[in-house]
């Protein structure tokens, strides 16, 4: 029997609350906030992107059930962040800053990111 090997995720270039311009697949584009950022899967859930149709049935918190449109996962690949300075889509890059933390930074304009 072979053992299996937990390996650690990678750390990621975008987390919660960033501004990401969608790059590839159905809503190339669109742009929103990071809501969710799911590690293991390597995928992150986008405001207003890549909404899907989900069937509910009724609950005591939505008594008529129905379709209900939300967003569904997107890969971590096909999003970029966008340049708090220019509004544009960036790659992200990390330093030191003075005090000496690493931060990421936006690779078009210098910028660092919060």
């Amino acid at each position: 029997m072979e053992k299996k090997q937990h390996t650690q995720p990678t750390k990621l270039k975008v987390k919660k609350g960033d501004l990401v311009k969608v790059i590839a697949g159905d809503s190339k584009g669109s742009e929103g906030k990071i809501l969710e950022v799911i590690l293991e899967k390597g995928r992150a859930i986008v405001e207003g992107a890549n909404m899907v149709s989900k069937h509910t049935k009724p609950n005591a918190a939505k008594p008529n059930g129905g379709i209900v449109k939300q967003e569904a996962a997107i890969a971590i690949s096909n999003l970029m962040l966008v340049d708090p300075k220019s509004g544009k889509p960036t790659r992200v890059g990390r330093r030191k800053n003075d005090a000496g933390k690493l931060v990421r930074f936006a690779k078009i304009s210098g910028e660092e990111i919060n």
